[in-house]
C-alpha cells in the first residue's frame, strides 16, 4: 500500500519541529490555536475535524487533507460523515475541489 498521506503527515510534523527549533513561540501559539479550535464543545471533535477537512479541500491543501482526515478518523468520524463532508466541499469549491476530494478519498482509504 502506498503511504502517501502517512508520509505527508510525518513530513508536516518534521517541518513543524524544525520551525519550532527556530521559533518555538510561533509553533506554541499555532498549536494552542489548533487545539482550542478543534476541541470538543457544542460540536464534537470529529465534526470540527471534518469542517477543517472541507476547508483544506476547498483551499487545495494536500497537507490539510492528510492531517484532518487522520484527525477526523481518530476522533471517530464515520465513513458516511466523511463522504457528506466531501459533498459540501465540492458544492462550495466546484470542479477544483472535486479533484481534491478525490485526494481526500485516497487519504481516507490509506489512513482508515
Amino acid at each position: 500500500m502506498d503511504k502517501k498521506y502517512t508520509e505527508i503527515n510525518q513530513s508536516i510534523m518534521k517541518g513543524i519541529k524544525a520551525i519550532s527549533m527556530e521559533n518555538s513561540e510561533l509553533i506554541q501559539k499555532f498549536q494552542g490555536l489548533h487545539h482550542a479550535a478543534l476541541k470538543a464543545g457544542e460540536m464534537d471533535a470529529a465534526t470540527k475535524e471534518l469542517m477543517a477537512l472541507a476547508c483544506g479541500i476547498v483551499s487545495h491543501c494536500e497537507g490539510c487533507i492528510a492531517s484532518h482526515t487522520a484527525g477526523a478518523l481518530r476522533a471517530g468520524a464515520t465513513k458516511e460523515a466523511f463522504f457528506e463532508t466531501l459533498a459540501v466541499a465540492v458544492f462550495m469549491g466546484g470542479g477544483p475541489a472535486a479533484t481534491y476530494a478525490v485526494k481526500a478519498v485516497e487519504a481516507y482509504e490509506e489512513l482508515s
